[in-house]
């Protein structure tokens, strides 16, 4: 007798090909693992190629060159004949410099990352969803969308992020294709780790995150999973907030002798 198939089975993904962008960092990482490690056939795509051996095709791409990602597109359309999953998870950050002193290529180039780069990916790869009427597209928004940080341009690119999938999710439904996105809180990746290595930092931002931990690639990895497999077949135009409860503790982190 088989066995039921659940969420995040070895075959749950089975016949189908995910492109993940940022596919070299340490989010990437762990989505090209899991959608790997579901049946999906992964390209792994970053500036360089990824080579992570869990990937079936490896590209060097710059989402910032729409003829760079057209060629990408191309290149899986050469090895798999189709596409049903796109993870847009390529993203930059920037120098904490004062909006004021924002030197205005310092905003293009956060932009052309953040916002025109996944709407390019999904504009060259959504097109073979549409010729097999169906795909599912996972865009990487953040917290930063809903609240500001010292990094000026981050959070409008994010909050962009949450406006194209919306844009994605009404304009793209009729025609087989879901579009969502997470929104991360505070990771602990390779790029942050220097960051984490300072153990008073650390331990300050644990005790505002009410799940009392940072968050791991695998919570963001297991989120995008979800809404790509048949168990999100209902959920378009969504955004999930991955972020241990930190958002909901502003009153919480409030000094009662504020209210005296």
């Amino acid at each position: 007798m088989s066995q039921p198939q659940t969420t995040f089975g070895a075959d749950a993904l089975r016949g189908r090909v995910a492109v993940i962008t940022g596919a070299g960092g340490g989010l990437g990482g762990a989505m090209v693992a899991r959608l790997a490690a579901m049946g999906a056939r992964v390209a792994a795509v970053d500036l360089e190629a990824p080579g992570n051996p869990l990937a079936a095709l490896s590209l060097a791409c710059d989402i910032t060159d729409e003829a760079a990602i057209e060629a990408m597109a191309d290149a899986v359309k050469a090895a798999f004949g189709r596409c049903d999953i796109l993870v847009n998870n390529a993203g930059i950050m920037a120098p904490v410099i004062p909006l004021e002193e924002l030197p205005a290529e310092v905003w293009d180039r956060v932009m052309s990352v953040n916002l025109r780069g996944s709407f390019l990916c999904a504009k060259h790869l959504a097109r073979m969803m549409l010729a097999q009427g169906s795909g599912a597209i996972v865009n990487l928004a953040s917290i930063g969308a809903r609240v500001p940080n010292d990094i000026g341009p981050y959070g409008p690119s994010k909050a962009g992020v949450l406006g194209l999938t919306h844009q994605m999710a009404v304009e793209w439904g009729p025609r087989g294709i879901r579009a969502n996105s997470v929104s991360p809180g505070m990771i602990r990746t390779p790029m942050t780790e220097d960051f984490y290595r300072n153990e008073k930092l650390h331990q300050g931002r644990i005790k505002v995150v009410p799940a009392r931990r940072i968050g791991r690639p695998d919570d963001i990895a297991d989120a995008v999973a979800f809404l790509v497999s048949d168990a999100a077949s209902y959920m378009n135009g969504q955004d999930i907030i991955i972020d241990g409860g930190f958002m909901r503790t502003a009153l919480m982190n409030v000094q009662p002798a504020m209210f005296a």
